[in-house]
């Protein structure tokens, strides 16, 4: 992996979309005052792919609240945007 890749980016919101053979994920940042949202990455991967990760992000959430404690929820619940979120 190059360095520029190692750095990774940060994302605090995700669109998704999908046809029967592949699901796109768009991640973005979100930024006060801006209606928009950048997107800073775009993964496309097939259904099999995506069951694959969710299973290997719920296993991980379960081991991070086993060492950390549970995630809390935010008081009012996400932001809504016009762009919807997940779809």
């Amino acid at each position: 992996m190059d360095a520029q890749t190692g750095m990774g980016k940060y994302s605090n919101f995700v669109s998704i979309a999908h046809n029967y053979a592949e699901l796109l994920l768009d991640f973005g940042r979100t930024l006060p005052g801006r209606d928009d949202v950048p997107v800073v990455a775009r993964i496309i991967m097939s259904p099999f792919q995506a069951k694959q990760l969710l299973r290997a992000l719920t296993h991980n959430l379960q081991l991070y609240e086993k060492n950390f404690g549970p995630i809390a929820e935010p008081p009012h619940g996400p932001p809504t945007t016009p762009a919807g979120g997940a779809n």
